[in-house]
């Protein structure tokens, strides 16, 4: 197994994680560990916009900087995202 696959199995196995989603930037799945696909198509639509609009902020607060990571908890769940380039990872 690659790297990416050992560190993803690790993400997926961890107790308290419900799931993971690879979205590239137009917000279509690459690779998914949630059961529902609804639950797919909800968060490839919804966190990259999020993540988009996060990284405006950050950068019309200083230019030099970019948004590296993104934590979101609300009462029931924790999402985490890891934006790059061309793809996130969205933990929740």
């Amino acid at each position: 197994m690659s790297e990416v696959e050992d560190t993803l199995n690790r993400i997926k196995t961890h107790k308290t994680v419900l799931g993971y989603l690879i979205v590239n930037n137009e917000g279509g799945i690459v690779r998914g560990a949630f059961k529902d696909e609804e639950e797919n198509k909800n968060i490839a639509n919804s966190i990259p916009l999020l993540t988009v609009k996060a990284r405006s902020v950050v950068r019309d607060l200083d230019p030099t900087n970019d948004l590296v990571f993104m934590r979101i908890q609300t009462r029931f769940n924790e999402i985490m995202v890891a934006p790059d380039d061309e793809f996130s990872l969205i933990v929740i």
